[in-house]
């Protein structure tokens, strides 16, 4: 049914799951409940308003494979977190080569020429899109398509702007033989760890806690560090490349390549990150990032859409 989208994060060979469900990319999980009961209402077979068997059957293909789908995909914390990171990704990017992409819809045309709040701007477009979304069966996916366009020119719009804002430097350093930096307040909630090392910054407690699980073959336990290192710095590379070392140790493919990735395209001379890339490129053959000047000379011998194309999944 979606197969036939080509814009906006459809055409990276994913299946937009925000813009199924109409909601922000930043939305949260109460938020994006909220919406689903009400598209489910309208479309559920017992519920619906259609009036012919054939719109009732296109109403149930609606529920089943692509709103249920996308609920179940932003209704967990884990992998809704690890989508956004995906398509934030994609965004950035995407930003560094704008000519590489077409924009078709008004509302992600009126959002790349917005020169008030970007969020509220985008905020009130989605909303004007989304609004009667599921009203007519008939449009559904053309509304999809709309906002998937406009998700994807908010991305491009916002995540370079936060990596920015974000560039200092990364905690992780004690591999070139430097101790950690990090200013403080003076108002950060006092860490509960009893060792010796309970001064550290809580970032760097994480890091070192997850490395340990590393070294003792507990990749599980590192994952769990490491994201809530992240939920600390976001933008930190160290804690995105052991992440990527901690799913590679669990065979995750997929993830570990995006998180190492990230962590490659923000700091490449970081020794842990250079260590976490060389382990991933063991693994899976190199994949070019847009964006990457450095590749672009191999970028033909990847199959086009190659890595994008691993998180999507088979689109129903």
């Amino acid at each position: 049914m979606i197969l036939s989208i080509r814009q906006g994060l459809f055409q990276f060979d994913l299946v937009d799951h925000y813009a199924i469900l109409g909601v922000s990319v930043n939305a949260e999980i109460a938020e994006i409940r909220q919406r689903y009961l009400k598209i489910a209402y309208k479309i559920h077979p017992d519920t619906c308003k259609a009036k012919s068997k054939p719109e009732q059957e296109q109403a149930g293909q609606m529920l089943s494979k692509m709103v249920n789908p996308a609920y179940e995909t932003l209704s967990r914390e884990q992998s809704k977190t690890e989508f956004r990171l995906i398509i934030g990704q994609i965004g950035r990017g995407v930003s560094q080569d704008l000519s590489k992409i077409t924009i078709a819809s008004e509302s992600a045309k009126k959002l790349s020429q917005s020169t008030a709040n970007i969020d509220l701007a985008y905020q009130k477009l989605l909303q004007a899109l989304s609004v009667d979304q599921y009203n007519n069966f008939d449009t559904v996916i053309e509304k999809i398509a709309q906002l998937s366009e406009l998700n994807l020119m908010y991305l491009m719009l916002t995540e370079e702007e936060n990596l920015k804002k974000t560039n200092r430097p990364y905690i992780g350093q004690q591999a070139q033989g430097n101790s950690p930096v990090k200013t403080t307040s003076g108002n950060e909630p006092k860490s509960t760890d009893a060792s010796p090392k309970s001064k550290e910054a809580p970032i760097v407690v994480y890091i070192r806690r997850a490395q340990e699980h590393l070294d003792k073959e507990q990749p599980a336990q590192a994952v769990r560090e490491l994201r809530d290192a992240l939920r600390e710095e976001p933008e930190n590379s160290v804690c995105h490349a052991l992440l990527g070392l901690a799913y590679l140790r669990q065979n995750q493919t997929s993830m570990a390549k995006v998180h190492i990735n990230r962590a490659w395209q923000t700091d490449r001379k970081n020794p842990i990150v250079i260590n976490c890339k060389k382990e991933l490129d063991k693994v899976v053959k190199p994949t070019i990032e847009m964006g990457d000047e450095d590749d672009r000379d191999r970028a033909n011998t990847d199959k086009p859409g190659g890595f994008w194309s691993r998180f999507g999944g088979k689109k129903k």
